[in-house]
């Protein structure tokens, strides 16, 4: 392979992470199909041409910074791409950015050289700069290569497969730099300032200006989820401006940059409201005490007794049989505080992750290998070849994550809403609000729970007491939560223990803490509902194939302390129950609360029906 430009190559192979999905009570390897006119590619042989484009991508993303919306926006564009270069070779297929009509003798090696070159000069702009550039590009480069595709033809002009390829990547790229992102700058967010002044992690309490608003966080040793270290250590807002992109089946956001208004979330201080606010602050606290594996609490975490909520509820009480087998489904028994853990780290997207929207691209791919053949659009008619899934199964899922980005961050920097750190910090700081009669009461304070929001009294630090580590601290408030970040993660846990209200933490790593950006919507609920619509869209049914969905955390795998001595296997009837777990898991996580979660879920199943519909509109009456 020769080039023009300087060429970085791999000096040895990294680790590979392997996470075992296992479906219908099978576990998926991968298969996949190469449709070149090259050699047969010895790894993965199956794998269609898309496969391989989404694959590497979703490598780039997990070397660079995590940035859901911009990642979210790249594997919307390059999954667009390789519609477009696909669509060309039908006449009834629509395309997005570029629709044009091509004929070819070989009309399946035209398709695979046209989206490969397609892909390829988005990825190659979009990722030259990234974090992790230099085992990024080379991997890039070796794909075109395997293929056998040369990465000097740069033609845009005539009907070659290379050239429609080449002129589709520059269209989708002249279109991103008046798309509302500011990629010329960097996604920069100009004239963004928070209402309130940053709190210091390490210290207790904090100070707001509004505690309805988000606080920025100051962090001393800040560190990004992929393991880089960041200057400053305050954290600054990413993507408030991101409402105004340009989508793919939403509505204009207008003059607010709100395409998909939730309405407002709970306010402090607002009448109709107030008590929600403290009491869904209360409820992270609760979520914080059961993490405590020590507490030994079994729990049953099957499809049994989990799922079936209704849209933006918890109200599910699970599933009687699996529709697939007519069988019931198995319990699944677990220790409550291990689950609480797992699926707090498990949907984090932490170091080395794909970011939410690329989590689901991966969940994805794997349902398709489960599918195997029996690939069939809305899970009806004849099946259809690999390739066909999945430029379709790409348009709609990364067309509703760029959209679910687009919304979830355009409500993000319109409501700039606080996260649970500092209410809890703020509130407990205050003191408590349940009682006016009592000590330490403020109208802003915490509500008491006994077990869980309490009042530190000579009493309860006596020797014996419950709040004896907090002796000296009468009449602050203690709160029944994590005990934060233990000296040696790799060994300890931090376990669950009676901790002064203004020093609470969430379970997250120390370096990280909490998102830089503002709580209402979460994104995390946003994408996972709008990517389960997908699925349920393109395969016909709201089930996992043969009715269950499972993946196994191994023993010993969490990164913010200590893991599970024996693993877990997280389990999912559909995908909606997959996604409300995601949802929930940041509350498990200490990030968000109940209105972020539920609001999501809201905005997402919108979004997630809207780009099927819109991706079937272009999809045309196909015939493969």
């Amino acid at each position: 392979m020769s080039s023009n430009r300087a060429r970085w190559w791999i000096a040895g192979l990294g680790a590979l992470l392997v996470i075992g999905l296992v479906v219908g009570g099978c576990s998926i390897l991968p298969s996949m199909e190469s449709e070149t006119s090259c050699p047969q590619i010895a790894e993965h042989p199956d794998w269609s041409v898309a496969r391989r484009w989404n694959e590497v991508l979703l490598d780039a993303i997990r070397r660079d910074l995590p940035a859901p919306t911009v990642h979210a926006r790249n594997l919307y564009h390059a999954s667009a791409a390789m519609w477009d270069a696909w669509a060309a070779y039908d006449p009834n297929a629509i395309g997005v950015f570029v629709d044009e009509e091509h004929e070819a003798s070989n009309r399946e090696a035209a398709r695979d050289e046209a989206i490969s070159y397609a892909a390829f000069r988005i990825l190659e702009a979009r990722y030259l700069d990234s974090i992790g550039a230099t085992d990024t590009i080379p991997e890039f480069d070796r794909l075109m290569d395997d293929l056998c595709y040369s990465i000097d033809v740069t033609t845009t002009e005539g009907d070659t497969p290379a050239a429609l390829g080449n002129r589709i990547a520059r269209v989708i790229l002249d279109a991103g730099m008046t798309d509302g992102s500011n990629e010329a700058e960097g996604y920069a967010s100009p004239g963004f300032e928070p209402v309130n002044a940053a709190l210091v992690v390490d210290g207790s309490g904090t100070v707001l200006i509004d505690p309805n608003r988000w606080q920025p966080l100051q962090i001393e040793h800040m560190i990004s989820q992929n393991g880089l270290e960041l200057e400053n250590g305050v954290q600054e807002s990413i993507d408030p401006h991101w409402g105004y992109v340009v989508g793919f089946a939403l509505p204009p956001a207008g003059d607010s940059g709100v395409p998909i208004d939730p309405g407002d979330p709970p306010y402090v201080h607002d009448p109709a409201t107030d008590q929600e606010y403290k009491d869904s602050t209360v409820e992270v606290i609760g979520y914080s005490s059961l993490l405590d594996p020590t507490a030994a609490v079994m729990v049953d975490i099957s499809p049994v007794t989990n799922g079936a909520n209704s849209l933006g509820t918890n109200d599910g009480n699970g599933y009687v049989t699996n529709p697939t087998t007519g069988a019931p489904y198995e319990p699944n028994i677990v220790n409550e505080g291990d689950f609480g853990r797992t699926v707090a780290e498990f949907w984090a997207d932490g170091p080395n992750s794909e970011t939410p929207p690329g989590h689901w691209n991966t969940m994805a791919n794997a349902i398709t290998e489960e599918l195997g053949d029996n690939l069939r659009i809305g899970g009806t008619g004849n099946p259809v070849g690999a390739l066909e899934w999945d430029v379709k199964l790409y348009l709609a899922l990364n067309g509703a994550n760029h959209d679910a980005a687009i919304a979830a961050w355009g409500t993000k920097g319109h409501y700039d809403y606080i996260r649970p750190i500092s209410m809890i910090r703020w509130m407990g700081g205050n003191g408590q609000s349940s009682d006016p009669e009592g000590p330490s009461y403020h109208v802003d304070g915490l509500p008491l729970q006994t077990g869980l929001v309490e009042v530190i009294t000579g009493d309860t630090t006596a020797a014996g007491g419950h709040h004896a580590s907090l002796s000296g601290h009468e009449g602050e408030i203690a709160v029944l939560s994590y005990a934060g970040n233990p000296p040696d993660p790799e060994t300890e846990i931090g376990g669950v223990d009676w901790i002064l209200a203004v020093d609470w933490v969430p379970y997250q790593a120390p370096t990280f803490v909490t998102p830089s950006f503002a709580g209402y919507v979460s994104g995390h609920s946003t994408f996972s509902r709008a990517s389960a619509e997908v699925l349920t869209g393109i395969t016909g049914s709201e089930f996992f194939p043969g009715g269950l969905g499972e993946w196994t955390i191994p023993a010993g795998s969490l990164e913010f302390e200590a893991g599970t001595d024996e693993g877990i296997i997280l389990q999912w009837a559909t995908y909606q129950d997959a996604s409300d777990q995601a949802g929930v898991s940041r509350l498990y996580g200490g990030i968000h609360v109940r209105a972020d979660d539920f609001a999501g879920r809201v905005m997402g199943a919108e979004i997630g029906q809207a780009a099927w519909d819109r991706a079937q509109a272009h999809y045309g009456d196909t015939a493969g």
